[in-house]
């Protein structure tokens, strides 16, 4: 098999710009996701089981069901419905958004469920109030057991945005099908997108290994 080259070094500003925008739709929907999911896990939490009900719906459904099922639901129904007509970027980041918010939540729950409950009662006999006593004593300590599964689940998100050239989103495996398609080669175009995907995750993994070590010491 002889490597095309010529045809890498057309396509590689579609493969940067493909990157780009894969690092981007990964980071805003991590961060939804995140401010989502503490939301949702906190409610999933709540001792009131019918406030609790709609937020174990909600984590039900978007982990039982095909992400790229969710994505087109979002592209073709929802976003139509918000905005009057689709649009790719939006879509994508909303349905990564929700699908990694039922994980998270789940991240958030069991890493606040982990901190002894002792610590709860010793701030509230400090004199704060539930909410003090979370932000300022329960999450901090809870965010350091939470660093590996939220790393984790970035990286699982970096890979699922692949799932939007199925909506035309321009992201990195959109410009391989791209030039799979135009030149009608298969090795060149997949092996360059997989590899891109490979030096993204193994990076990540490399700083939160190194992130979660700083904190374990301090």
């Amino acid at each position: 098999m002889e490597i095309r080259w010529d045809i890498l070094a057309e396509y590689a500003p579609f493969f940067a710009k493909g990157t780009l925008l894969t690092i981007g739709l990964s980071v805003v929907s991590i961060i939804i996701g995140c401010i989502l999911g503490l939301f949702i896990g906190l409610g999933k939490m709540s001792k009131n089981k019918w406030i609790a009900l709609p937020f174990n719906i909600y984590v039900t459904f978007f982990r039982g069901t095909p992400l790229l099922v969710q994505i087109l639901l979002v592209h073709f129904g929802l976003v139509p419905l918000l905005l009057g007509e689709t649009n790719g970027i939006t879509a994508a980041i909303t349905a990564l958004s929700l699908n990694s918010a039922a994980y998270v939540s789940e991240i958030f729950r069991a890493g606040i469920q982990s901190i002894d409950k002792g610590q709860m009662e010793a701030a509230r006999s400090l004199g704060m109030n539930h909410q003090q006593a979370m932000r300022l004593v329960i999450l901090p300590q809870a965010f350091k057991r939470m660093i590996p599964p939220l790393g984790n689940e970035f990286i699982v998100l970096i890979k699922d945005t692949s799932l939007v050239a199925g909506i035309a989103v321009k992201e990195l495996l959109y410009w391989g099908q791209a030039l799979q398609g135009q030149y009608y080669r298969v090795w060149e175009p997949y092996l360059t997108a997989a590899l891109i995907y490979l030096v993204i995750t193994f990076s990540l993994s490399l700083l939160l290994s190194k992130l979660e070590r700083r904190l374990t010491t301090e």
